[in-house]
């Protein structure tokens, strides 16, 4: 897509925004989305032992060049300062450490401390009129705005803060920078996540259906239409795979509960993996034929989900811990091999195919049902809902700036997602991305140990603040064609690396995962500048005690013992909602349908 028409959707859905009095949603599911920093492998070739600090790299000199270099010059502490990083998105809580936080200290002399957003923190930071130097959100929705009420959010264009300090967000940005602007009221505050270049093409299928290949091959093969099928899969390979790699029970899933948001996390998220339905406030949002779906809807989308959950439950194929276990529990499970199932790409073969598991015949690969239509997200030029932002009261507002100027370059970004340059993964002379031995192991095995002068493993240097600037699908500007997506570089399309993906790609007839999955026949939701609109002080009330009642209650509803008991949840439930004010929960979101129906066609 040319910029005129780029141009001429920014003036289309700028109409469509100020419409709304701004807000977020949660249509960018999920998050994990999200934990970028934890995928899978890929080649090399370089000098494992380049110095990454002796050359200035490329996407440094792109973002200002030398008269940038010498600005940061005068901005970097002579004694290490520690900044404060509150995200809503963490899964962790303290210094950031390892290879990431070495780099932090090499460049601009600064620690991290990551500050997560379990319940209360939010309230108790904005009680106490800081809340961080660097603030990253999990949408672009209530809290966001409440916190630019109140002044909490520190202005980019405030004495040229973003045009000084921040030239390669500035001048590479630019709709996702808009669109912050329209929702904020023509202040500029930050850019949200996952911003592209082409709005013309899609993300990678995030929902992959990941499964244990090695006891589906075992099996025969058998055909999975539906969740019922499923189910029985999961069951039989319990029954040939009874104990994980330490001789602990097996289970079909595991989940967590660290992400639920107004819904249980695993169950929306399964409606969008099985029905292509975008996760819409309470309820769903089919973008193919614009229509809403309630949650608590009788016959539902979610009570499928749900009731597939507690099936699994039922069937003694639920992790029993999942309800009380964090997203470390879940973590370790699937490093184990404990469950044999995740809807997720990022969180089920990413921890499962290890050199290891490879070379005794074992992994996990998409293997979605036949029946199953998951969501596929467009590109989006504007950027997703969960901001990069710089709070008000810090003393180092420059320094921010420039730290989240060299996020967003193709530099960070690609850091964010494998490492040290020259450490983990280089450009090769025709400007292809690769991988060192280092860079491909470490993405293969997250436990990895580091080199070259970081200490600890791969996981432990992980990007911590769970956030990300350039869409992970999007052309990398610093490379001859590759995108971030390592999955995607020619330099990864080898022959297959172990038995089991040979006969992975032998009986699907692809070579990497989304292949796989354009093979479904997914439901495609086009990137847009749409955001929420927001609720009033007496609807938000309502909203928590009703989110808070359908995330108790389907947790209940998942370890019901039975159909019975699963029943009278759910209808308890209904009544429970409808007497905090469900309807006017869904009043309000079906004025957002038609926004958002608005916003998409105006990039039809």
């Amino acid at each position: 897509m040319k910029a005129k028409k780029i141009t001429a959707l920014l003036l289309a859905a700028t109409m469509i925004v100020s419409m709304t009095a701004c807000g977020g949603n949660s249509n960018d599911t999920p998050t994990a989305g999200n934990d970028t920093t934890q995928t899978t492998p890929a080649d090399d070739d370089a000098d494992a032992d380049t110095d990454t600090d002796a050359e200035t790299p490329a996407a440094e000199e792109n973002a200002g060049g030398d008269d940038y270099e010498a600005l940061l010059e005068d901005i970097i502490p002579e004694e290490t300062v520690t900044l404060d990083v509150f995200s809503q998105l963490a899964n962790y809580s303290g210094e950031q450490i390892g290879w990431f936080g070495q780099i932090m200290l090499d460049k601009f002399n600064v620690k991290l401390n990551i500050i997560p957003d379990p319940d209360g923190v939010y309230e108790t930071r904005m009680e106490s009129g800081n809340l961080g130097d660097l603030v990253i959100w999990g949408n672009d929705g209530d809290e966001y705005l409440q916190a630019i009420e109140k002044g909490m959010l520190y202005d980019w264009e405030e004495d040229d803060l973003l045009s000084e300090y921040g030239p390669y967000i500035e001048e590479h940005y630019t709709y996702a920078l808009e669109k912050n602007k329209k929702i904020s009221g023509d202040t500029l505050y930050g850019f949200g996540f996952d911003v592209a270049v082409d709005p013309d093409e899609r993300q990678d299928i995030m929902y992959t259906w990941d499964l244990r290949w090695d006891l589906y091959k075992e099996l025969g093969y058998p055909e999975i239409k539906n969740l019922d099928d499923m189910v029985e899969v999961l069951g039989q390979m319990k029954e040939i795979c009874p104990t994980d790699d330490n001789g602990k029970t097996t289970y079909g899933v595991s989940l967590f509960n660290d992400w639920d948001g107004d819904m249980v996390m695993f169950v929306k998220s399964t409606v969008s993996a099985y029905l292509g339905y975008d996760e819409f406030g309470f309820g769903f949002y089919d973008s193919v034929d614009q229509k809403y779906y309630p949650c608590l809807e009788e016959g539902g989308p979610y009570f499928e989900a749900l009731k597939f959950y507690n099936t699994l439950f039922q069937k003694g194929l639920l992790d029993p811990d999942s309800q009380t276990q964090k997203y470390e529990g879940m973590m370790e499970d699937y490093q184990n091999g404990t469950a044999f199932l995740n809807i997720f790409n990022f969180l089920g073969s990413t921890f499962y195919n290890s050199e290891i598991h490879a070379a005794d015949g074992k992994a996990m690969y998409p293997c979605p049902p036949s029946e199953a239509q998951p969501i596929a997200y467009g590109q989006n030029v504007y950027g997703g809902n969960r901001p990069w932002t710089i709070g008000a009261k810090t003393e180092y507002p420059e320094l921010c700036m420039a730290i989240l100027n060299w996020l967003a370059t193709p530099e960070g970004r690609m850091t964010i997602e494998y490492g040290p340059k020259d450490v983990c993964w280089y450009y090769d002379d025709n400007g292809k991305t690769c991988f060192t031995d280092l860079g491909r192991t470490a993405k293969l095995d997250i436990q990895t140990e580091m080199t070259n002068g970081y200490t600890g493993t791969f996981d432990d240097g992980s990007f911590k603040i769970n956030n990300t600037t350039w869409a992970l699908d999007t052309e990398n500007l610093d490379s001859n064609g590759d995108t971030y997506n390592y999955r995607k570089w020619e330099s990864y399309a080898t022959e297959p690396g172990s038995e089991i993906e040979a006969d992975w790609r032998a009986v699907t007839g692809c070579n990497f995962f989304d292949e796989r999955m354009g093979q479904t026949d997914y439901r495609l939701a086009p990137g847009t500048m749409y955001s929420a609109g927001s609720k009033s002080d007496e609807l938000q009330v309502v909203w928590n005690q009703v989110a808070t009642c359908i995330k108790e209650n389907s947790w209940k509803a998942i370890y019901a013992k039975t159909d019975e008991e699963f029943d009278q949840i759910v209808a308890d439930m209904i009544a429970q909602a409808d007497e905090y004010g469900y309807d006017q929960c869904v009043e309000f979101q079906e004025n957002e349908v038609k926004l958002r129906a608005e916003a998409e066609n105006a990039v039809k």
